[in-house]
């Protein structure tokens, strides 16, 4: 079986202290996790899960060709 790459996106919330995950990618495929660990183990179950429907749908599988990159900075300001 061949392994596909994404790039995930992980966006905290402060009033539910939980991050909610995106594909890009793969748009509508979304999860939460409590901490960057969880956040990546539920991303792949919902990539695979998400992939399974295309699949199943006989819709062709969204690829990344070339992974982003995201840097966080720091400035004084």
């Amino acid at each position: 079986m061949r392994k596909l790459t994404y790039n995930i996106e992980l966006y905290y919330d402060r009033d539910e202290k939980m991050f909610t995950v995106t594909v890009p990618a793969l748009p509508g495929c979304v999860t939460q996790g409590k901490d960057i660990e969880q956040c990546i183990d539920r991303a792949r179950e919902a990539i695979l899960c998400h992939i399974e429907g295309l699949r199943k749908a006989k819709k062709p599988v969204p690829r990344e060709f070339e992974p982003d990159a995201r840097i966080r900075i720091e400035v004084a300001a």
